[in-house]
């Protein structure tokens, strides 16, 4: 007799639970987290975004998910479906594609940004980086970690100038690659680099700043990085999206670009 009240005691409280699960199911909703919007951006936005997304968020209220890799990569990962809601290329051909091939919002893309390239040493260095690219082949110089070219703009750009300056023979065997410009900057200041051509709005973080020294490689010695951003069709997120792509056009969002280095599009690059 006991057992089968037991038994019956049982079967109420797991019932009940059940009950209160549905419940909470179907009122869960109502409390829900605000969806965050997720920002696939190139690895040469680490240190700016970091400083941008804080204010959006602070001025906003909105979440900010900031993931950032090379600009190929994530160019894949949209077509095949990631959810994505904007995408900060650093090679705005990459949005046009996206565009051309039904992924992205066409009245969306926006040049936000010019990049510069640099050449970086750590402090310990005793490469000169003054003396510009002719200290590429300083004896010293065993590896140049660059991004790597096939997915990073930034790489490209690298190789541009090696072969600008007629390097490029001289220094094949001796680069090593790095996923994104991020990357290649961890390899130099890890020591698996002597020297590094990288992004000026990483050289010129101030963690940065304080770990190295870097030389401003001429804008002539390789074409334009120009920089694009757009929303990716199938967010879920759209009306968000908008709002963080006009807070980027925005003068203290701009302010913020330039203090890390970026040419914004309608300035004249000094070369």
């Amino acid at each position: 007799m006991h057992r089968d009240k037991f038994v019956k005691w049982i079967l109420v409280t797991v019932l009940f639970s059940c009950f209160l699960c549905l419940v909470g199911m179907t009122t869960s909703p109502a409390y829900a987290e605000p969806e965050e919007l997720t920002v696939a951006a190139a690895a040469d936005l680490n240190f700016a975004f970091k400083d941008l997304i804080k204010d959006f968020e602070t001025q906003t209220g909105e979440r900010v998910r900031f993931i950032s890799g090379s600009s190929g990569h994530f160019y894949t990962q949209i077509i095949n479906g990631a959810p994505f809601d904007l995408y900060f290329s650093a090679d705005i051909a990459y949005p046009k594609k996206l565009i051309a091939e039904g992924f992205a919002v066409p009245e969306s893309l926006y040049q936000y940004a010019i990049g510069r390239i640099v050449l970086w040493v750590p402090n310990g260095s005793t490469l000169d980086v003054r003396k510009g690219m002719e200290v590429c082949v300083d004896s010293a110089v065993k590896k140049l970690a660059i991004a790597n070219p096939k997915h990073a703009p930034y790489g490209r750009a690298a190789v541009a100038a090696l072969e600008h300056y007629k390097l490029t023979d001289r220094m094949t065997d001796k680069l090593v690659f790095g996923e994104n410009i991020a990357q290649t900057a961890q390899f130099v200041q890890a020591g698996a680099a002597d020297m590094g051509i990288i992004a000026l709005s990483i050289a010129v973080a101030p963690t940065m700043e304080q770990l190295g020294k870097h030389w401003l490689i001429p804008a002539d010695a390789h074409p334009p990085i120009e920089q694009g951003a757009v929303i990716v069709k199938a967010t879920k997120n759209p009306e968000k999206a908008k709002k963080f792509l006009e807070f980027m056009k925005t003068a203290p969002a701009r302010a913020v670009m330039k203090r890390y280095g970026f040419i914004l599009p309608e300035e004249k690059i000094q070369r």
